[in-house]
């Protein structure tokens, strides 16, 4: 079982997803550079678990389209 992630990393990485969804893929090094683009996060910690829970939900996105 995973981490519990807070509502506010989660708020974070859908509101991101909505603006640049298209952006993003399943590789958690590109999707580190986007974040670090698009949102000025100081905190690398944050960066890094708002960018590891977008790679998440775009691998079961790829999941669910593989299955369709």
């Amino acid at each position: 079982m995973g981490r519990i992630k807070s509502t506010a990393i989660k708020n974070l990485a859908r509101e991101l997803l909505e603006v640049q969804g298209n952006k993003f893929t399943t590789d958690f090094e590109k999707n580190k550079k986007v974040v670090g683009e698009m949102k000025h996060i100081q905190s690398k910690k944050v960066r890094n678990v708002v960018t590891g829970y977008i790679t998440s939900e775009m691998e079961k996105a790829k999941k669910s389209e593989a299955r369709a």
